[in-house]
C-alpha cells in the first residue's frame, strides 16, 4: 500500500491543466463495443480505473492501440462474447464500478451480457434499478446466478424502442440506456434522464458515430434507433471534478493559481458556490484565473440563515465535490453546513479532519456542520487512510493547508482518479513525496 508523505503550509504557484473527465471516459470507453469501426479516442486520463477498464476491453477481444499518453484507438470486430461468462471476467469486472456500462453496449450489440457485482468506492449504497428496470422496458431479461454472484441479461429477440421515466436520474444508468437503445429497434424515450456533461459528451459521441439523439443537455432524450454505427474521434473535455478540487487546494493554501483550456460555463454551479466560499475563479481568455488570497468569508442566505451546500442533479452542485467544499469551509470564516444527499458514507473521514484540528459536528450520516477557523493553516498534520476517491482527495488538500507533515495511507484511491497528482502538485511548489 502506497503513502503520501505531504509537508504542508506550501503555497504553490503556477499553471495546470485539468485532466480528461474520468466519469466521461468510463462511459465513452464502453461505448467503443457498439461499433466494428475504429473509434479514436483523445485526452484520455491516464489514472488506475480507465487503465483498468481498457486492459478488461482488450481482454474481450477489443483491439486497443495507445496512439500516446492520452489517446488510444479502439477496434470491437471481434468480440470475443463467451469471455464475459467466465469466472475471470467475473474477478476482473467485479473490481471496476464503470464495467456497469458495458451491458448496455453487449446487449444492443449481441444480445447478451453478464453484470457481476461492481466494485467502486465504499461511499454507501449504489443500487443498479435504474439500469434494470430500463433494460427491462427494452425488451431484455435479467437472470440472476448465485454461484457468480452475477446478472445474465438476455434479448434474444433485440430491443425495441419503448418510452421509459427513469426512477432517478443516474448518471451511470442513462448512459446504459442511451447506449442500448441507439441500436434498438424503433424510438426510445427517456424521461428524468441525468444530463451532466459526461452523459452529453456520451450523446455527442454516439451521434457523431451514426445516432440520432435529440435533447442532448436537456432530461428528456429521444433516440431512434439504427442498424449499426460507425468509428468516429471524440475528444473527452477537462474533468470538473478536478478543476474543483484545485479551486479548493488554492484556497486551503492561499495560492494563485492558473487552470488551463477551463471554460466556466462548462462547470454548472460549482464557481457560483465557490463564490459564496468568497473564493474567485475568473475567466481569462481560454483560462481560468484563481487569485491569491490571505483568507475567505462564506457569505450567508439574505435571510441571515447558514450557508447550506448540498448535491443535486447536474446543473446542481456533483456530489463528487462536497468533500472538497467540507475541508475548505474548516478554513474559511462562517460556518457552513455540508449536506450529502446521496451516499451515506461519504462523510465518515470527517473525523480525521477533526483530528487535524477542524471544527466539524457530524449531525448524521448525511450531515456535517463546519464552523471555519478564520484563518489559513489552522489545521495541523497527522496520519490519514484514504477510504475513496473524493475523500482521499479531500485529506490531500487538508494536508497540503496544514502545519507539520502528514501521511496518507492507501492512495492507489487516489490514483484511481487523478493522474499523478503528486507529480502535478509539486510542479508548482508543493512537497509531497510518494513512498510504497
Amino acid at each position: 500500500m502506497s503513502t503520501f508523505i505531504v509537508e504542508g503550509g506550501h503555497r504553490l504557484s503556477g499553471s495546470i491543466t485539468p485532466q480528461g473527465a474520468k466519469n466521461e471516459a468510463l462511459e465513452v470507453i464502453c461505448a467503443t463495443l457498439l461499433t466494428d469501426n475504429v473509434v479514436t479516442l483523445r485526452n484520455v486520463p491516464d489514472i488506475l480505473d480507465v487503465r483498468n477498464l481498457i486492459r478488461l476491453l482488450e481482454q474481450m477481444g477489443v483491439k486497443v492501440q495507445r496512439i500516446d499518453a492520452h489517446s488510444y484507438t479502439f477496434c470491437a470486430a471481434d468480440i470475443d462474447i463467451d469471455y464475459i461468462f467466465t469466472p475471470e471476467f467475473t474477478d476482473k469486472a467485479q473490481t471496476l464500478r464503470g464495467s456497469v456500462m458495458i451491458i448496455g453496449p453487449l446487449v444492443a450489440r449481441f444480445g447478451r451480457a453478464m453484470l457481476p457485482k461492481p466494485g467502486g468506492d465504499k461511499i454507501g449504497r449504489r443500487r443498479l434499478d435504474t439500469h434494470f428496470l430500463g433494460m427491462e422496458k427494452l425488451g431484455a431479461s435479467f437472470r440472476y446466478i448465485f454461484d457468480r454472484r452475477s446478472y445474465e441479461i438476455s434479448a434474444e429477440h433485440g430491443l425495441k424502442g419503448t418510452y421509459m421515466l427513469l426512477d432517478e436520474a443516474s448518471v451511470t444508468g442513462t448512459a446504459n440506456l442511451v447506449m442500448a437503445a441507439v441500436l434498438a429497434r424503433g424510438e426510445t424515450v427517456i424521461y428524468n434522464a441525468a444530463c451532466e456533461p459526461y452523459v452529453q459528451q456520451l450523446c455527442r459521441m454516439l451521434v457523431s458515430m451514426g445516432a440520432k439523439i435529440e435533447g442532448i443537455a436537456s432530461n428528456l432524450l429521444r433516440i431512434t434507433g439504427v442498424e449499426a454505427l460507425h468509428g468516429a474521434v471524440h475528444t473527452m473535455q477537462p474533468d470538473m471534478i478536478e478543476v474543483g478540487s484545485f479551486a479548493g487546494i488554492a484556497a486551503m493554501t492561499g495560492s494563485g493559481l492558473t487552470l488551463k483550456n477551463v471554460d466556466l460555463r462548462e462547470l454548472g454551479i460549482m464557481p457560483d458556490n465557490f463564490r459564496r466560499m468568497g473564493i474567485e475563479m475568473i475567466q481569462k481568455g481560454p483560462d481560468i484565473v484563481i487569485p491569491e488570497r490571505d483568507g475567505y468569508q462564506v457569505e450567508t442566505f439574505i435571510d441571515g440563515s447558514i450557508m447550506t451546500f448540498a448535491d443535486a442533479p447536474w446543473p446542481g452542485l456533483s456530489p463528487d465535490l462536497l468533500s472538497i467544499f467540507l475541508v475548505v469551509a474548516t478554513q474559511a470564516a462562517g460556518s457552513v453546513l455540508i449536506h450529502q444527499k446521496m451516499f451515506e458514507s461519504r462523510l465518515f473521514f470527517v473525523d480525521k479532519l477533526i483530528d487535524m484540528g477542524a471544527r466539524i459536528i457530524l449531525c448524521d450520516p448525511h450531515r456535517a456542520a463546519v464552523i471555519g477557523s478564520g484563518k489559513l493553516g489552522s489545521l495541523h498534520a497527522t496520519n490519514m487512510v484514504s477510504p475513496d476517491i473524493r475523500a482521499g482527495i479531500a485529506m490531500l488538500i487538508a494536508a497540503l493547508g496544514a502545519k507539520g507533515t502528514s501521511r496518507i495511507q492507501n492512495i492507489d484511491q487516489i490514483d484511481r482518479g487523478y493522474e499523478q497528482i503528486d507529480l502535478r502538485l509539486n510542479a508548482l511548489g508543493a512537497q509531497i513525496l510518494r513512498e510504497s
